[in-house]
């Protein structure tokens, strides 16, 4: 497994509370296996809001937004979907959209 952050840390301190928005594009046995339903239902679960789709290169993205300790523990629960085989992660900070309400699947 590799992790690229692509950004400064955004939080201050522990995180804890202060809210992130991190783009995430995974590589690896990723697309016809439930991933961005799973995604899309452990993001729900935890409260994060963001989007999640396929791409045509057998990747998947996601832009997820909420507490750093759950956006991180979203990334867990990935980990843990039954037929996923996340190989490697992008990871990158960008801009939060406070105007964001749910999470959703997208299609391309």
């Amino acid at each position: 497994m590799k992790w690229f952050c692509r950004a400064a840390r955004a939080e201050d301190g522990d995180g804890r509370g202060k809210r992130l928005r991190r783009r995430y594009r995974f590589y690896g046995q990723v697309q016809g296996v439930g991933f961005r339903y799973h995604a899309s239902m452990s993001a729900r679960g935890l409260g994060l809001t963001g989007w999640v789709r396929n791409d045509r290169d057998g990747s998947v993205e996601m832009e997820a937004q909420g507490p750093k300790e759950l956006l991180d523990r979203l990334i867990e629960q990935l980990y843990s979907g039954r037929y996923i085989g996340i190989d490697d992660i992008e990871v990158r900070d960008i801009p939060e959209r406070p105007d964001e309400r749910d999470f959703r699947v997208r299609m391309l």
